[in-house]
């Protein structure tokens, strides 16, 4: 399927980027795997184009072929990519090298990966300037912010200083202070700084193509709106074209005119923003329109304006009564770290502060915040894996303070947790088996018989095949892994669950799939979950109660209707805002469809 036929574009104008029936594929000793079949996709000057798909889809592979930086042994088998009507399917290095940073520039999705550890981010910058040639050089973008800083007259072409240079790069990217901030590294920005600084470096050469390959996928909400606003800005302003690499069809149609959906190395769907929202043709299409949560959340809110209570979208979310008693509570909690080396005030960070909350047994409580919030430090110490500065944490009236260490082990059993990355939270020297019957084993718990039994029941539960037990974590999907870290957290029958930040590192139709399973065993077994995202879209599905947090205090909390439908604080207000799609007419004339 194709782009060719954009109505988004003006008639007459040539493509920038022409791709026709490419393939893509990757030498293994097994033969040639193919990575892209047969891929269509049209870009025109100064338009933004969405290719949307879940890992493995080959988005990335496609994006690698056009600035020829395909990864080991992947090679283009077939097709043409033609760049501002030349052929650069098979181009030399040295061609590739003349159009990567001035012609095509790259936003790549890891800053911590792409960004140097050991150079400071000014040399980082400075690097591609030198590269294309302009380094020293203020082009007309340059001359006018350093006019405006200066307030005198400053010539495009005219010689400035690399170091000035560097600094209106990375301010013109929406870093403050930014020739301070040119001389520190990596590590001392945050995400949100460190992809800024990526974007500087993408378009520091003025390319006439954007390639920005999920260039937001690990950060806030609230930090990604704020960086995409500011690089859509930025690319308007050049009158460069966008090529969009992501997983969420929400983001997607909010940021790009056109959308191109890839399904296992093919094109199945493409077409205008609206258009594909509203009307999918394919099957993955509606898959992935049902499955991304910012779309689901949008369904909500309009379901609910339209007085309908309760949707297929909330997942698990049910009528509760009003009397139901609260299985955990924590008051006045707060935690103080010492900073090693630091004097004055700065020797301490207070990470929460008098924190006060309850979960109602058999809910979902959603507690809410950005990076930095103190949501993760919270359930530490409801865990017990971090001791309180102040305050306490109750289980069905229980101060947990109270305990000694035998009633500490007991009470193991009733709160486990399951962690963000399922990459890490795995022991990758055990078997699946051994991952999931270790907290079996650890209290002795049943015969070696009763416990792979136990574990087979597990597996089960999570609707893994029980042939995963003789396999290793790395033989896993992401979302294979994750549903083993909550069979093991389900091994001891517990009453609570802790998620942090569970489905973030995983694909929108994994993270459906991960969600309607947590509905279903809480359901099932009348668990209580204390969910912690940063994601307000995955909590409008998944949560009875919101509990949300900014610099360590809780700022707002109540039922998640009432607080979505009329959030009281201004923050609260932005996390809502944020959640991608949200200006997005899912439906033609604004009804909601009948279920």
């Amino acid at each position: 399927m194709s782009t060719h036929d954009n109505p988004t574009t003006p008639a007459g104008q040539a493509p920038l980027l022409e791709i026709t029936d490419l393939e893509v594929a990757f030498r293994s000793s097994t033969g040639l795997v193919c990575a892209v079949r047969g891929a269509n996709l049209t870009l025109y000057p100064g338009q933004s184009v969405a290719v949307v798909g879940e890992s493995g889809s080959g988005k990335s592979t496609l994006a690698a072929a056009v600035i020829g930086l395909l990864p080991g042994t992947g090679r283009v088998t077939g097709g043409t990519i033609r760049f501002d009507g030349e052929d650069i399917t098979r181009a030399s290095s040295k061609r590739y090298r003349e159009l990567r940073g001035s012609s095509i520039g790259l936003v790549p999705q890891d800053p911590m990966t792409n960004l140097n550890p050991v150079w400071s981010i000014g040399f980082q910058v400075k690097e591609a300037l030198r590269a294309n040639g302009l380094a020293g050089v203020a082009d007309d973008r340059l001359a006018a912010i350093a006019a405006a800083e200066k307030g005198e007259d400053l010539s495009p072409s005219e010689r400035i200083g690399v170091d000035e240079q560097v600094a209106l790069l990375l301010e013109d990217a929406g870093l403050p202070d930014a020739a301070r901030r040119a001389r520190q590294y990596p590590h001392e920005f945050s995400g949100g700084m460190r992809q800024r600084a990526l974007i500087a470096i993408g378009l520091a050469a003025r390319p006439r193509l954007l390639i920005a390959d999920e260039p937001t996928s690990a950060l806030d909400v609230t930090v990604q709106r704020r960086i995409l606003d500011h690089l859509q800005g930025q690319i308007r302003a050049l009158g460069t074209a966008m090529l969009f690499i992501t997983h969420d069809l929400g983001l997607a149609a909010e940021r790009a005119e056109h959308i191109v959906v890839m399904h296992r190395g093919r094109v199945v769907e493409s077409g205008p923003s609206i258009e594909v929202l509203q009307d999918p043709r394919h099957p993955y299409t509606r898959r992935l329109v049902q499955s991304a949560p910012s779309l689901a959340s949008h369904r909500i809110e309009s379901a609910h304006a339209a007085g309908i209570k309760v949707t297929e979208d909330e997942l698990g979310v049910r009528p509760i009564a009003e009397d139901v008693d609260e299985i955990l509570r924590v008051e006045h909690l707060t935690k103080v770290f010492d900073v090693r080396g630091a004097r004055g005030e700065a020797k301490t960070l207070k990470a929460v502060d008098d924190v006060t909350f309850g979960v109602r047994r058999g809910t979902t409580t959603a507690l809410v915040g950005e990076s930095g919030s103190g949501k993760s430090t919270v359930a530490n110490m409801i865990l017990n894996l971090l001791n309180p500065t102040e305050g306490k944490v109750f289980h069905n009236g229980v101060d947990l303070s109270t305990l000694g260490p035998k009633e500490l082990f007991a009470l193991r059993r009733i709160m486990q947790p399951v962690f963000q990355n399922p990459y890490g939270s795995l022991d990758p020297m055990y078997s699946i088996y051994r991952v999931v019957e270790e907290p079996l084993r650890v209290h002795r718990i049943g015969t070696a018989k009763e416990r792979e039994a136990r574990v087979a029941e597990l597996l089960d539960m999570v609707a893994l095949p029980r042939s995963v037990m003789r396999r290793y974590p790395n033989e896993l999907s992401g979302g294979q892994r994750q549903r083993v870290a909550i069979a093991r957290a389900l091994a001891l029958k517990p009453e609570i669950v802790v998620l942090d930040e569970a489905v973030s590192a995983l694909d929108v139709l994994v993270q459906a799939q991960i969600l309607r399973l947590l509905a279903e065993l809480q359901t099932d077994l009348g668990l209580t979950y204390l969910f912690i995202t940063h994601d307000l879209a995955v909590v409008r599905q998944v949560a009875d109660d919101v509990v949300v947090m900014q610099h360590g205090k809780v700022v707002e909390s109540g039922a998640a209707d009432e607080l979505f439908a009329h959030p009281r604080q201004d923050y609260t207000r932005e996390l809502i805002e944020a959640v991608p799609g949200a200006s997005i007419p899912l439906y033609g004339d604004g009804a909601v469809p009948a279920r």
